[in-house]
């Protein structure tokens, strides 16, 4: 049985965090590595990767950094095969690197241009590689390691999109007229990934191994004052969540705190989708 502390105790076990310099993902690792894990900090940015695996280590944790492309299957086998020469194992697999749209200073000006209508076909599967593709091969290749080693633990980020519908008012300015600033697929891609979480628990029933969802609410990013309130007035708690928010979510579904869950979606979003 053991004791609380016991259950959310990681140490020992290795995990692999994509997306790991990303602003929730880095929240991931540092909760990971405090929590006594192995780290390895996955990203398409291997330079970031290299950094901020260096600072855990200085910190006194077990870290390294990887470059990874999610969408090529060699180099989502080569980071798997990383973990397992470093640490000996692979225990957890946290799948957070994805293309997300952001609504913020920098990108607002380019994001009027999602009208469904005529969006690219060429966006569209960019991001299907990414999002879906690219969460679809790293669990391949986590899995084989799980099953091996016959235990195991995938968590899928998701998000309330993938739950609900955007609400494309909040993102609209005084003067503006409205128009689309989530694209079509932040939803259908993100409505996936709970597809293949249902799935793959299922699928690796009597394994050892479980697979769970994390949906998110808004997390603040220095966004500007209108829309932080347009955002938090949606939301049953008032406002947008800290950026480590998820952290306690993310540890129990990644500990034996959660060993009667699988197949299941943990929502983290301040009552967004309450209402």
């Amino acid at each position: 049985m053991g004791t609380i502390q016991q259950k959310f105790d990681l140490t020992g076990k290795t995990a692999i965090v994509t997306g790991g310099i990303g602003l929730l993902g880095s929240e991931f690792c540092r909760t990971l590595a405090e929590a006594g894990a192995n780290l390895v900090i996955a990203d398409i940015d291997a330079p970031r990767a290299l950094a901020q695996g260096s600072q855990l280590e200085e910190a006194g944790y077990h870290a390294i950094g990887v470059g990874v492309d999610i969408t090529r299957p060699d180099s989502v086998q080569a980071l798997v095969a990383r973990a397992v020469e470093t640490f000996g194992r692979l225990d957890l697999l946290v799948n957070s690197a994805a293309m997300d749209p952001k609504f913020d200073q920098e990108h607002v000006g380019a994001q009027g241009a999602n009208a469904f209508e005529t969006y690219p076909l060429e966006a569209w599967n960019q991001a299907l590689s990414v999002n879906l593709t690219g969460t679809f091969l790293c669990c391949q290749a986590a899995a084989c390691e799980m099953v091996r080693q016959g235990s195991g633990v995938i968590i899928n980020i998701c998000s309330t999109y993938g739950l609900v519908g955007p609400d494309q008012r909040i993102y609209k300015r005084p003067g503006q007229e409205a128009q689309a600033f989530k694209p079509v697929f932040y939803s259908v891609t993100k409505s996936g990934i709970l597809g293949l979480t249902h799935y793959l628990a299922t699928y690796y029933a009597g394994k050892n191994i479980r697979v769970n969802s994390l949906t998110p609410g808004g997390v603040y990013n220095h966004h500007d004052e209108v829309f932080t309130q347009n955002y938090s007035a949606r939301t049953v708690l008032g406002r947008m969540a800290h950026k480590d928010e998820m952290n306690g979510a993310l540890l129990f579904l990644a500990s034996d705190a959660s060993s009667y869950m699988t197949g299941a979606n943990l929502v983290v979003d301040g009552g967004w989708t309450a209402w």
